[in-house]
């Protein structure tokens, strides 16, 4: 396996409660810097596999590696400093009920002991971006679905993370902020090298923006398309909308408050 693999599955089977096998014999590697749709039908397996990724469902067999690292004997606490690497956005948002739109975001970072400082101008920054500034006192259950989901999406990329999944980002989401969403994501494997898997529904998101797609049927994985490198000229990965400025500002801003 090449050093720059991220992600890396090797024979490996999913399935639940000992019932039939969700994925079966699954093996691929993703290159640090990559971005996949991820797509198939409603009960593939698509959540499956982001959770394998992310740890959150240990395999029935075979080996997961992540930043070349074996999964296969690891603690909860290696767990948990691999997953300081990574973030999930997951399809039913996942936020703290009892928690402010602000404290929610915020969580991540006081997980990894930031000072409030930082922590106070990295927030309002990034709930700026996704157009939330004004609900960050706000309770979630205050706001509709797609503000509720952007409030995800500003908890997974406030940590800049290696690896982003993504379960359905855009799904409530209307054509503007679907949009604005998947600039944002492009800015951040652009920018950062984020190896991104996305999984979508979406016929029209995965032929505006030609990402290569891994698609799961029949409990096996299929890939389409040519896989795109942090080093390759943008214009030749995909032919959505021109991205605007908007991350390139906000990552200086993530920079300058980092050195703060």
């Amino acid at each position: 396996m090449e050093d720059n693999t991220s992600i890396s599955f090797a024979n490996v089977a999913a399935a639940y409660d000992d019932a039939h096998e969700v994925l079966t014999d699954v093996s691929f590697n993703i290159s640090t810097g990559a971005f996949y749709f991820l797509s198939g039908a409603s009960g593939a397996g698509k959540t499956t596999l982001l959770r394998l990724i992310y740890q959150l469902h240990k395999p029935l067999r075979g080996q997961i590696k992540l930043f070349g690292q074996s999964t296969d004997d690891m603690t909860r606490d290696d767990i948990a400093k691999l997953r300081h690497k990574m973030a999930i956005v997951f399809q039913e948002y996942s936020l703290l009920s009892h928690l402010s739109v602000f404290d929610n975001v915020a969580l991540p970072l006081r997980v990894r002991g930031m000072s409030e400082t930082k922590i106070k101008k990295l927030v309002n920054k990034v709930l700026d971006w996704v157009g939330l500034g004004k609900y960050a006192d706000a309770n979630p259950r205050e706001l509709s679905g797609g503000q509720q989901q952007r409030v995800s999406v500003a908890r997974a990329i406030i940590i800049q993370p290696a690896i982003l999944l993504a379960d359905e980002p855009t799904g409530n989401l209307d054509d503007d902020n679907a949009a604005r969403l998947m600039e944002l994501f492009i800015q951040m494997n652009k920018m950062f090298g984020t190896t991104i898997i996305l999984a979508t529904h979406s016929k029209k998101l995965m032929s505006t923006y030609k990402f290569p797609v891994i698609n799961v049927e029949n409990h096996r994985l299929s890939f389409a398309g040519k896989s795109a490198d942090t080093n390759s000229d943008p214009k030749k990965i995909w032919k959505g909308p021109k991205p605007q400025n908007y991350f390139t500002e906000l990552s200086k801003q993530f920079d300058e408050i980092g050195n703060v």
